[in-house]
């Protein structure tokens, strides 16, 4: 057999002796790599041009002969795993040594580049703090990520408190969290201040910027869904379940109707998945260096949590007096909580069941449009909530940053201070899937192998896609009804359909080229 030369890039020289050392070695117990067929057994020693006696690089060449000859034989030599003689991974490079000047200089950045929704701030998570900077391993990151998938909340949120917290403890995750989420926090809460008054009763020409706007948060709102669909919806079965959702959504509309429908979806595929191995394969924990609080805190935090939902609930429908009219922090409050609490999904779920409680309708049989706001019982009108959700879609961080600005409306609609309301609403939406996320960390070795809510996860999962789906047909009839120019607001949001999801083009710039086509229009 002809001998391959040695090349460019530091790999090994691979000759027949080699190939008849690697024989040796697998017929002596060692293992083929993962994914590789395994090689004839012949016998030999192994030379590598430098060390004849050194057979710790002998799987090593394996990788060589296998892959061939690249183009490039130093980016193989990155991507390929060594393993040492024992067929053991070999040490990992080191990760960095984090510090709490670390996490702030960079969520502080962070926090204000991310925009693009979850899944693009996961992308830059991963790409600047794994990939670039080393903070931890890819297979820890994906895990952490995987994990705020299976708690209710804004997940990208609940990775920006974990990586803060697996690196510095309980510090380095508030750090984290807090400097991703306050920059659009106080942009939206700013935007609220100003939509109070100039949305309730608004100009003509920003009653038109504004159906601009709201056409294109529908249609960001309608991209999303449609990856999420493509994505969490791609059996048979997942897609039954999610059109099934959404039209219960569509058709009918009580508080206590979706996470209901949410844990119907559950239930359905813990049922069709009895049978399915969902374990998690175990993986090294490079990178992590603390889980935060430890199983006493955490297991009190779960108990907080659920005391806290508890007693809202309970003493919201037990005071005697009208919550809608006369709502106070506390109607507010449970509101955001209870929202908070049972979303999964992202943040275009949480959009249907906010709407439900903050815009209330009246809807009777043979009139034109069929249903009407009732202004009298709703905390805000319907231009105020759709303004809102073009706006929070241009800027950084979650959209879950929505309730900033939604609390400032109400807070300023009944006459309370803006403050107030945005506190309120703010901690009462992100509270629930953070405070979960600290409390289950300290769990998460054994929580990761439960496979009864990993084969409910997928139900879940399927259902909430279907409310965002159903959340797209309502909110496309609301900003029709309510555009000064109805036909005109369909065209914006087509366009910005076009725009985000075929053209690529970054979405502060399509909110932007609405707010345009919308003065045109007027």
């Amino acid at each position: 057999m002809e001998d391959k030369q040695q090349p460019q890039g530091g790999m090994y020289e691979l000759t027949e002796r080699n190939e008849r050392e690697i024989g040796h070695e697998q017929s002596s117990g060692l293992p083929p790599l993962p994914g590789q067929p395994a090689l004839p057994q012949t016998s030999g020693s192994i030379s590598t041009g430098s060390d004849s006696a050194n057979g710790s690089n002998s799987l090593k060449a394996i990788i060589t002969q296998q892959a061939g000859e690249p183009d490039d034989p130093g980016k193989l030599d990155l991507d390929a795993k060594e393993l040492n003689v024992d067929g053991e991974p070999a040490e990992p490079e080191g990760y960095a040594d984090v510090t709490y000047w670390d996490i702030v200089k960079q969520f502080s950045i962070l926090g204000w580049i991310a925009f693009g929704g979850p899944a693009a701030h996961i992308g830059l998570f991963q790409k600047r703090l794994v990939e670039k900077l080393r903070w931890m391993s890819t297979e820890v990151f994906l895990e952490l990520f995987a994990l705020g998938q299976c708690l209710p909340g804004p997940s990208s949120t609940q990775v920006s408190f974990a990586m803060g917290t697996v690196r510095k403890g309980v510090l380095g995750g508030l750090l984290s969290g807090a400097l991703f989420q306050y920059p659009g926090a106080i942009i939206m809460t700013a935007v609220g201040v100003g939509a109070a008054t100039s949305l309730a009763d608004p100009a003509p020409w920003l009653a038109a910027l504004t159906a601009g706007v709201s056409a294109v948060g529908v249609a960001l709102v309608a991209t999303a869904a449609k990856g999420l669909l493509m994505k969490m919806c791609n059996t048979y079965w997942l897609a039954i379940i999610g059109t099934l959702s959404a039209g219960a959504a569509i058709y009918w509309s009580p508080v206590w109707l979706f996470p209901l429908i949410i844990a119907v979806a559950g239930v359905l595929t813990i049922i069709s998945n009895r049978n399915v191995d969902m374990s998690l394969k175990t993986v090294a924990d490079d990178g992590v260096q603390s889980l935060g609080v430890g199983m006493k805190v955490g297991a009190a935090l779960i108990l907080v949590w659920a005391g806290v939902l508890t007693t809202v609930l309970v003493l919201v429908r037990s005071l005697d007096y009208d919550h809608r009219k006369d709502s106070t922090a506390l109607d507010w409050f449970e509101v955001f909580y209870r929202t908070g609490s049972i979303i999964y999904g992202g943040g275009q779920v949480v959009l249907p069941l906010l709407l439900s409680d903050l815009v209330k309708y009246d809807c009777q049989a043979g009139r034109n449009p069929p249903c009407q706001e009732d202004l009298a019982n709703s905390w805000m009108t319907g231009q105020q909530f759709y303004g809102g959700l073009g706006i929070v879609q241009a800027m950084p961080g979650p959209l879950f940053n929505l309730s900033a600005y939604l609390g400032a409306i109400i807070a300023f609609n009944r006459g309370q201070v803006f403050i107030l309301g945005t506190v309120v609403a703010w901690f009462g939406l992100f509270g629930p899937g953070v405070m979960l996320m600290f409390a289950v960390l300290p769990f998460w070795k054994r929580f990761r192998k439960f496979q009864l809510y990993r084969r409910a996860l997928p139900g879940m999962n399927a259902a909430s896609v279907g409310l965002i789906l159903a959340s797209v047909f309502r909110m496309t009839v609301d900003v029709y009804a309510l555009s000064p120019f109805p036909s005109s607001s369909l065209v914006i949001g087509l366009f910005a359909f076009t725009a985000v999801d075929s053209l690529q083009i970054f979405e502060p710039f399509v909110v932007i080229g609405g707010i345009l086509l919308g003065l045109i229009g007027w």
